[in-house]
């Protein structure tokens, strides 16, 4: 099966993205709908707002938000959401999209990391 790609949404849209799906709870700040080219946002699978906003409080605890945001993954939303990504990506390339400036730690690094798990 193939994988998901991860791409912040300010970076520009390639054809090999693919499904353009935004998994940040917010909308990213300074771009349009139009720019960002999101074909669906699934604000379902984010991290919650008081995890977030702890997360970016210590941003060093990498290990406990993964830990606690895997745990918000098993909420009914949040699995029905999981099934339409995974759904997306069987009919062909899915690009998840996030806002973060860091690009090793964040909620889009966490989600492929559980949904790899998921669908081993």
């Amino acid at each position: 099966m193939a994988s998901f790609v991860l791409k912040r949404v300010y970076e520009q849209p390639a054809a090999a993205d693919g499904r353009r799906i935004l998994i940040d709870r917010l909308w990213p700040r300074g771009i349009s709908r139009e720019k960002a080219h999101i074909d669906l946002w699934l604000k379902e699978i984010a991290p919650s707002d008081a995890l977030r906003k702890q997360f970016h409080d210590k941003p060093n605890d990498w290990d406990a938000f993964c830990a606690a945001y895997a745990d918000e993954l098993t909420g009914e939303a949040a699995q029905a959401a999981a099934r339409e990504l995974f759904q997306h990506l069987r009919e062909g390339p899915v690009t998840l999209l996030y806002a973060a400036r860091d690009e090793e730690r964040n909620n889009a690094v966490a989600l492929k990391i559980w949904l790899e798990k998921q669908g081993a």
